[in-house]
């Protein structure tokens, strides 16, 4: 099979060619084509077969409806006044007219800059053609002058409020990420080349991959971002020896072996979110936290949620933290007779093991006697882009589309979550996987983000709505189990952690958030997001974390005087931890009176969408 090499590729001192535009063997190409069509047509059939047998319902219009109201409410903005409106036609003008001057004078042979530059760190136009050739830095900067004003649209529509503003810009970035010349094989020299050197035969491999993707989503595109076929849960990922000592209808509680003779008293148990699964805590050796703190001489249990059906949609944030939380302490006091633990929440599920220990407190269950929470938010002031999914047209329509089967698809959260930065996890893979016909790499993180898990819909409904929207939780209006549950009643010390580059919960969210506990708060952010921020091994040696006692005053003031440390938190953690109870004892094995159901990470974690 033909493919281009580095020969094709043009060197950056080297004068743009046409001869790497033309095909070199139409007859092949033709022959490409069509198989090509061949493959579109298999895609085509994958997309269709599940709707033709009732399988599948689009939901298309709701999404698009608010897309569109959105959008209509910022032209109405714009062209409310004439003026307004003529104005800014002429900035968009104007950027056109300087760049048609800069590509005539380029063509003319005079070293001219570039009318506007990509952003810092946009990889899009790094090939020299795109600067080189006249044709495709047209193209670049006709683009990313649209885009600049296109977002100054939003920025300066003064009269939108601000979940609208949010809403538009948010739209607005979709839209040109959706429509950047590096998309589209003719308009992306890159593809340009690589399809008439290899004569189509990237296009055919594309094709085919797009119609297995449909299909492996059932008629919706599951798009693949990592070769996952290295992969197998309990074999070379999530392999941290442990046993499930114990399951509920939500939930089994694995408990891990111990590595030193001797442990700290109090057990660790450890909450995830449901939204994904447990093992980004335990990805590999090398990168696994429940290794390492197995390590550090704790007694560690993790909840490991089960991936719903219909079954479970009426389970709600109350069975979540019976039939969860607490069983987990429950079967935590049973294997290793101890009362008091320590808890750690992750995102979501710190944010149910806040609303838990707010509820726990009145009810006289006192057993977590510290917490922490790994980027988790407690107010949703500044929840970040996922805000734009919430508002009550858009739960209802959710709501609705959850009712029949119980649940949300899991694909449609995975969605959701990769548009928050569409130009890292959409659009890279569309070109490299459907135009460039190439099978993307083996990465543990990707499996594990491809792991989709669905939501039972009275929990997710209950979390929308009490967080997202109403924002209850921080302002003392949640109700769980007949009691209003307020933060305040957290008395409890807590390590508060936060990522600085976190687009699901923003570092400046959970500062915020730290103000409503009732207790010491010990706020720490660590370099990086939402994910890598928290997975930092000491072993890597990568990024930093600030930390400066209490969280008092506003974020930026508070990060601009803390402590900067180079390397990662967790051994901070742990020196906190110890301070608050350092006492050891004699190593546990893992099982309940002696008893253990099946070996780590049992079975709920492999039930896949």
């Amino acid at each position: 099979m033909a493919k281009a090499d580095d020969s094709d590729k043009p060197s950056g001192d080297s004068p743009s060619s046409v001869e790497q535009y033309l095909v070199k063997d139409p007859e092949r190409f033709a022959l490409n084509l069509a198989r090509m069509i061949e493959q579109a047509g298999k895609a085509a059939s994958a997309w269709a077969e599940p709707r033709e047998k009732g399988e599948m319902r689009d939901t298309v219009a709701e999404p698009m409806t608010d897309v569109v109201k959105t959008f209509s409410k910022l032209t109405e903005y714009w062209l409310s006044d004439p003026q307004r409106a003529l104005e800014a036609q002429t900035r968009l003008f104007a950027g056109y007219m300087e760049v048609w001057g800069n590509s005539i004078q380029r063509m003319g042979g005079e070293p001219i800059e570039d009318a506007i530059k990509p952003e810092r760190g946009d990889k899009r136009f790094l090939d020299p053609e795109w600067g080189r050739n006249a044709f495709f830095d047209f193209l670049k900067q006709a683009y990313l002058v649209t885009a600049r004003w296109a977002g100054d649209l939003v920025e300066h529509a003064d009269g939108l409020d601000e979940h609208t503003r949010h809403k538009a810009g948010f739209y607005v970035k979709q839209v040109t990420n959706a429509l950047a010349p590096s998309n589209f094989i003719l308009t992306n020299p890159e593809l340009f080349r690589e399809t008439v050197a290899s004569n189509g035969e990237n296009l055919v491999r594309g094709m085919k991959m797009l119609a297995e993707d449909i299909a492996a989503g059932k008629g919706d595109l599951k798009l693949r971002q990592a070769d996952y076929t290295p992969f197998e849960i309990g074999k070379n990922i999530a392999t941290t020896p442990g046993k499930v000592v114990g399951r509920s209808d939500v939930a089994e509680i694995i408990q891990y072996a111990p590595t030193t003779d001797k442990v700290l008293k109090r057990p660790l148990l450890i909450c995830p979110p449901w939204i994904n699964k447990f093992y980004i805590l335990d990805l590999n050796p090398q990168k696994s936290f429940i290794r390492w703190a197995v390590e550090q001489g704790h007694t560690v249990f993790v909840i490991s949620w089960i991936n719903p059906d219909q079954r479970h949609g009426l389970k709600d944030w109350e069975a979540y933290i019976r039939e969860g939380l607490q069983y987990g302490l429950d079967t935590v006091e049973q294997a290793t007779g101890e009362r008091e633990v320590n808890a750690i929440g992750y995102c979501v599920g710190g944010t149910l093991l806040a609303a838990a220990l707010a509820l726990l407190a009145q009810e006289g269950d006192h057993r977590i006697r510290s917490v922490t929470f790994f980027t988790t938010q407690v107010d949703f002031t500044h929840a970040g882009d996922l805000k734009v999914f919430v508002d009550e047209d858009q739960i209802r329509a959710l709501e609705g589309a959850m009712r029949d089967k119980g649940y949300l698809d899991g694909t449609k959260m995975a969605t959701a979550f990769n548009m928050l930065r569409s130009g890292d996890l959409i659009w890279p893979y569309v070109i490299n996987n459907y135009m460039r016909g190439k099978e993307p790499t083996p990465f543990d993180l990707l499996y594990w983000n491809a792991d989709s898990t669905r939501m039972a819909a009275a929990n997710h409904s209950f979390y929308l709505r009490n967080c997202y929207l109403e924002n209850n939780l921080s302002q003392g209006r949640m109700e769980l189990a007949g009691r209003t549950v307020s933060l305040a009643d957290i008395t409890i010390p807590v390590y508060n952690l936060a990522a600085r580059e976190d687009h699901i919960a923003p570092a400046r969210s959970v500062f915020l958030g730290c103000r409503y506990f009732g207790g010491d708060v010990d706020y720490v952010v660590s370099g990086s997001g939402h994910i890598a921020g928290v997975v930092n091994p000491p072993s890597a040696g990568k990024y930093q974390f600030w930390f400066s006692g209490k969280p008092s005053g506003d974020y930026d003031t508070w990060l601009a005087g803390a402590n900067e440390t180079p390397g990662s938190w967790w051994p901070h953690w742990q020196s906190w931890i110890e301070a608050k109870d350092g006492e050891r004892v004699a190593a546990r094995k893992p099982g309940v009176r002696g008893r253990v159901l099946e070996d780590a990470p049992g079975s709920y974690v492999k039930v896949r969408v």
